[in-house]
């Protein structure tokens, strides 16, 4: 097991689990019975850090983690987010960092998590409406209340984070990083969470489920972001991107590792500073990715590995969701 730490918790599994797909947007959510089993098969086997939101599921998400962790609370370390708001009548979706959204958030996220206080709370996605300081401000009055642990952003970028880091340290931020998805590099993030002393935790390591092994005959059951929103998943982009996963596939023989295991030990060997959280909503995927922790990339298979990112086609998200990212 790989152990590194988010601002001031305890040394945690390096590869947690993302939990939003128990809830929302990978199709149907998980009825309460079985993901309460999941979640306590996943502490039993070492994961501590689990990821929620209140968009998963609008709560739905939160309630499962507090049904399952309200009596085992002081084994895990939670962290949650707010910031997106949706009208389920008039299908209006806008981010509130206001002060007063944060305070109401966070009195939700609690009650549902049936917990007196958040190990990690971020802002989910910046309000470009206001400047990042006064969202970070009210995150601070939650830490001084003892309600929070730890604060976090997602999704931001270089500039803004060094900004936020001015009023509160900012210990986690959350950002998709990948083999095919690889802008935190680029963009100076990485570099940026190095001299802050921020942990960077990676979403979507297995590139939402595609390195892990995917089929081009796949059908969503039910609302399935991937189906609608993720151009990677269409078409030519995704012939073209299954035939990359082919690759890892490759690799992952050489190393007698599966796909999955080889794109998440890429993630977590890129720096000291990185922890994953994969999600799954079965028990053997996430035994899985947690044998990720034991497999050795070699030089040879982190070049070849280095030299997908230029051949995926297809963005993250379509046009909408990326006005959204990188705040």
């Amino acid at each position: 097991m790989i152990r590194r730490t988010i601002g001031n918790s305890r040394p945690l599994n390096a590869i947690g689990l993302g939990c939003m797909g128990m809830a929302a947007f990978y199709g149907q959510p998980m009825e309460e019975a079985d993901a309460v089993n999941l979640l306590h098969a996943a502490v039993d086997l070492g994961v501590d850090h689990f990821d929620t939101a209140e968009m998963y599921g609008m709560g739905l998400n939160e309630r499962q983690l507090g049904a399952a962790f309200h009596d085992r609370r002081d084994k895990v370390f939670i962290a949650t987010k707010f910031g997106p708001k949706y009208n389920l009548q008039t299908g209006e979706r806008r981010v509130d960092g206001s002060p007063e959204n944060a305070k109401r958030a966070l009195e939700q996220s609690l009650s549902f998590l049936k917990t007196d206080h958040v190990d990690l709370w971020y802002l989910h996605r910046r309000d470009f409406s206001r400047p990042i300081e006064e969202t970070v401000g009210a995150m601070a009055e939650a830490v001084k209340e003892g309600k929070v642990r730890n604060i976090g952003l997602s999704e931001v970028t270089a500039e803004t984070l060094r900004a936020a880091n001015k009023v509160h340290p900012i210990a986690a931020l959350q950002s998709e990083f990948s083999i095919f998805t690889r802008f935190v590099e680029s963009d100076g993030i990485l570099d940026a969470c190095k001299e802050l002393g921020t942990t960077l935790v990676a979403y979507s390591p297995l590139g939402r489920g595609m390195l892990a092994g995917w089929s081009k005959d796949w059908k969503a059951d039910g609302f399935d972001f991937r189906a609608l929103m993720a151009p990677r998943f269409s078409g030519e982009a995704l012939e073209n991107n299954l035939k990359l996963v082919e690759e890892i596939a490759n690799v992952a023989a050489s190393l007698d590792a599966t796909a999955g295991q080889v794109a998440l030990a890429w993630v977590l060997q890129r720096a000291d500073n990185i922890v994953a959280i994969p999600g799954t909503t079965k028990l053997a995927n996430l035994k899985q990715n947690l044998g990720a922790a034991d497999v050795k990339l070699t030089p040879a298979a982190i070049a070849r590995l280095d030299a997908l990112a230029a051949k995926v086609k297809g963005e993250r998200y379509d046009e909408a969701g990326l006005k959204g990212v990188n705040g």
